[in-house]
Order: structure tokens, then C-alpha cells, then sequence
């Protein structure tokens, strides 16, 4: 008997080329000695059911799919205390998490990646009790990644959420927020927020990778002030494009963990899928939560 392999595979993910692949993917695997088990999600949230359930019988657990299976996966294994290796192939629209940490982009080149990679551990976020790979955000361009159809993703990618952003600037307005930060507080109006462990975040801003260390035990917060004019709005922009993150209208931080105080009915996402509002949650770093093969 081989080494066993869990290997779930989101269907519709990106340009559901997983599911194009996936013979492929799993000869590969046979290959090397592995056992797979093979199952492909029908609707949100059997990755994690399927990762709880059986991930500990498994010496590897591969996803075949996007940041959303991704996460769902490495939720279950969490929630169930299994330390089962992660094997990723990214297939999703934008891939956020995947290109933070050097995946590979075609799924033949990621497979080959895996079985001939090493073990590497990494941090991820909790909102509340709720874990994320990558990134827990608000406002402008965060209603993009869970509100634009999957089709239209498909058919444009990164695009699309620039698309899906525009259609948001005509209801702009800013949320007040205030946030506990190693003794200190930060409060103002905010158009866009986000506590992260990436350099990508939701196809739009990208963050500097040599002031993000996916694994040194804290998380990023990144907040752009509700400007008050035009020349403020466009040094704001040209900012974010140019990675410079000391602009007025701009709040870069690093730090364990994050007190947050916030509209109740304010939407948060959580890797690009929503999560709904809340009125205070405390997001922080769980360090050398996860292990990933690559």
C-alpha cells in the first residue's frame, strides 16, 4: 500500500482548469507511490468538512484549487488538530496566497513542485476564531472579491475586481474604525482596510516583500484615510502603486495582533469570501500554524 493522499479538488475554481488536469495530477501522484483519495467539492465549505474528517488518515493533503479551497482546507485541518503537509495547486482567479509565497502558476510545474519540494511552516490570521491564509479586509474593492460572478471572473481575472471596484465608487463612503495596536490606539475613516499576511492583496494593491515576512509571527495592517480632496486622493494612489506607505492618507503597520472596534453592519471579508459584520473582534497572528509542501 502507498503513501495516502487526500486530494480535493474544487470543480469550478478559476477557469476550472483543475478539473481539466485532475487525471493528470493524480497519475502523477500514483507515480510516486502515492494512495489518493480523491474528492471534489459541491458547494461551500465540504473542503473543510472533507479536510477534518479525513486529513489526519493522510501524510498529504493536496488542493487543487483556489485561495477560497485553499483556506477552507487549511481550516479543517486546524479546527481538527491535524499537522498534515499542505500540497497547493493554485487554479483559482487570482491566486493571492499562491503568488505570495512562489507558487508555481501552471498546475503541471505546481504538481512537480510538491513532489519534489520541501516542508515549509507559515503563519496565518485568526478573525476572532475563524483562521485565514492571507488576508481579513474591509471596504473599497472588498465587496469585489466575494459580489462579482464566477463566470465574469473567469472571463477577465484581476479585471474583473478592478470592474466590480468602479461599480463601488458611486456609493463611496468611508467606515469609522479604531484599532488597539501594542498600546496604542489608531481610529479615523477608512475607505479600505486590511490585516494581512501576504503581499497581494484581492488582485488590486500588492504590499512591499521586503517589509512582509509570511512567517515571523505578525500581521500587516494596512489603512487608507477617506481623503479630503483630489491632489489627496491621487498622492493616496500613486502611494499604494509605488509601495510607499508613510503618504498622510496612509496607515501601514506590523504588529501580533489587532483589538478592533467597528460599525456592526460593516462587511468584512476573509480571503476574498464574506464573513458579515461585527462590532469588535480581536485579529491576530498564529505563528507556524500551517506547513506547506513546495
Amino acid at each position: 500500500m502507498g503513501k495516502r493522499l487526500l486530494l480535493i479538488l474544487n470543480p469550478v475554481s478559476g477557469k476550472m482548469t483543475g478539473k481539466k488536469h485532475l487525471a493528470d495530477v493524480v497519475g502523477k501522484f500514483c507515480h510516486a507511490g502515492y494512495d489518493p483519495m480523491v474528492y471534489v467539492t459541491q458547494s461551500s465549505g465540504d473542503a473543510t468538512r472533507l479536510a477534518a474528517q479525513w486529513g489526519g488518515q493522510a501524510e498529504l493533503v493536496v488542493v487543487l484549487g483556489g485561495d477560497g479551497t485553499f483556506t477552507e482546507v487549511m481550516t479543517g485541518l486546524l479546527q481538527a488538530g491535524h499537522t498534515t503537509p499542505i500540497g497547493y495547486i493554485p487554479c483559482g482567479s487570482t491566486n493571492d496566497f499562491a503568488s505570495a509565497i512562489g507558487l508555481k502558476k501552471s498546475i503541471p510545474a505546481a504538481t512537480d513542485a510538491i513532489l519534489n519540494g520541501t516542508v515549509r511552516t507559515y503563519d496565518v490570521g485568526l478573525f476572532g476564531d475563524r483562521p485565514f491564509s492571507y488576508v481579513a479586509s474591509f471596504g473599497i474593492f472588498t465587496r469585489a472579491s466575494y459580489a462579482t460572478p464566477q463566470n465574469v471572473k473567469n472571463a477577465l481575472g484581476h479585471l474583473a475586481y478592478l470592474l466590480e471596484g468602479m461599480r463601488d465608487l458611486a456609493a463611496i463612503h468611508p467606515w469609522h474604525l479604531s484599532f488597539e495596536v501594542d498600546g496604542q490606539t489608531v481610529e479615523g475613516d477608512y475607505l479600505f482596510g486590511a490585516v494581512s499576511n501576504s503581499t497581494a492583496l484581492g488582485g488590486v494593491l500588492k504590499l512591499n516583500k521586503e517589509v512582509v515576512d509570511l512567517n515571523d509571527g505578525r500581521l500587516e495592517l494596512l489603512l487608507v484615510r477617506m481623503p479630503r480632496t483630489a491632489a489627496e486622493l491621487n498622492e493616496c494612489i500613486l502611494s499604494l502603486v509605488e509601495q510607499r506607505y508613510d503618504a498622510p492618507n496612509l496607515t501601514f503597520l506590523s504588529a501580533r495582533e489587532f483589538a478592533v472596534t467597528a460599525p456592526p453592519e460593516m462587511e468584512w471579508t476573509l480571503d476574498g469570501e464574506w464573513c458579515g459584520g461585527t462590532d469588535a473582534v480581536t485579529i491576530r497572528n498564529h505563528h507556524n500554524a500551517i506547513c506547506l509542501i513546495h
